[in-house]
C-alpha cells in the first residue's frame, strides 16, 4: 500500500535530479534554482498564507458554530450538516461561476489580492473539515462537560475555549490539516479567476523548466506529509497518560 504513493513521488523525485543530456550526472540543480524564480517563490508564499488564513477561519466559523448547535440548538444539527456538505455536490467549474461577479467587485470597491481566495477557498473546505469536527464532537460528552462547567460558574465562552475546544484539540488539528492539503492542491479557482497560487505557479513554470515544477510539487508534497506525520505524535503524550492513570 506505501509503495501505491511512495513510487510516483520516488519518480518525480527522480525526474527533479535529472542533468541535462543523456548520460549527465545527477543534479539538484532543479531544487536549488526553486529561490531564483520570484513568481514562484511569491506563489508559494501566497499559498501558504491563503492555507493559515482558511485554517484559521474556518475554526472560527465551525467550531463555535456546531459546539453551540449540539448544546443549545440540536434541531438544526442536519440542516447545518447540510449546507456544509452541500460543496461537495458543485463542480468547482459552477462555483467559479458564481464567484466570478463577487470577486469582480472585491477587485473593483475593495481589493484586488491572491488572499482573497481565501473566501473561495473556505467554502471549499467545509465538507471535510465539518466531517472532521463532528467526529472529535462525537467522541467526547459534550452536555455533560458543559453542564459540569456551568455548574461551577463558567460562562459559555469559557466553556466553549476552556472545555470543549481541548478535548478536541486532535480533531482540530485533523481539520487543519485537511484545509491545508486542499488549499495547496487547489487549482481550477485560482487558475479560473486569474490569480496565481503554487499549483498555477507549478503549471506555468512547467512550460519553461519541467524539473523545477517537478521539484516544487514533490516538495508540497513532501510538506503535507511532514505536517500529516507531525500530526501523527500529537496527542500521544496524553493517550499515554490516560493509560497510566487506567
Amino acid at each position: 500500500m506505501g509503495a501505491f504513493f511512495l513510487v510516483p513521488i520516488a519518480g518525480m523525485f527522480e525526474f527533479s535530479t535529472r542533468g541535462r543530456g543523456l548520460n549527465a550526472p545527477r543534479t539538484l540543480e532543479a531544487w536549488t534554482s526553486i529561490v531564483t524564480y520570484p513568481d514562484l517563490v511569491a506563489a508559494i508564499v501566497a499559498s501558504l498564507e491563503l492555507a493559515l488564513i482558511t485554517s484559521v477561519g474556518m475554526l472560527l466559523l465551525l467550531v463555535p458554530t456546531m459546539i453551540w448547535v449540539r448544546l443549545r440548538l440540536p434541531e438544526l444539527a442536519r440542516t447545518i450538516e447540510f449546507i456544509c456538505l452541500l460543496p461537495l455536490t458543485i463542480p468547482a467549474i459552477v462555483l467559479v461561476a458564481g464567484l466570478v461577479p463577487i470577486y469582480k467587485w472585491i477587485a473593483i470597491n475593495l481589493v484586488d489580492s491572491i488572499l482573497t481566495l481565501a473566501f473561495a477557498y473556505l467554502v471549499l473546505v467545509l465538507p471535510y473539515a465539518y466531517r472532521t469536527l463532528y467526529a472529535g464532537l462525537s467522541a467526547i460528552d459534550v452536555k455533560t462537560l458543559s453542564e459540569a462547567a456551568r455548574s461551577l460558574g463558567a460562562g459559555w465562552p469559557a466553556v466553549m475555549w476552556r472545555i470543549i475546544v481541548p478535548n478536541m484539540s486532535v480533531a482540530l488539528l485533523n481539520a487543519c490539516l485537511l484545509s491545508v492539503a486542499v488549499v495547496l492542491g487547489e487549482y481550477t479557482i485560482a487558475n479560473l479567476l486569474n490569480y496565481v497560487n503554487v499549483q498555477v505557479a507549478i503549471q506555468l513554470l512547467g512550460r519553461a523548466n519541467a524539473g523545477v515544477s517537478i521539484a516544487v510539487a514533490v516538495a508540497s508534497l513532501l510538506f503535507a506529509f511532514l505536517l500529516l506525520v507531525v500530526l501523527s505524535f500529537v496527542g500521544r503524550p496524553r493517550a499515554r497518560v490516560a493509560r497510566a492513570e487506567g
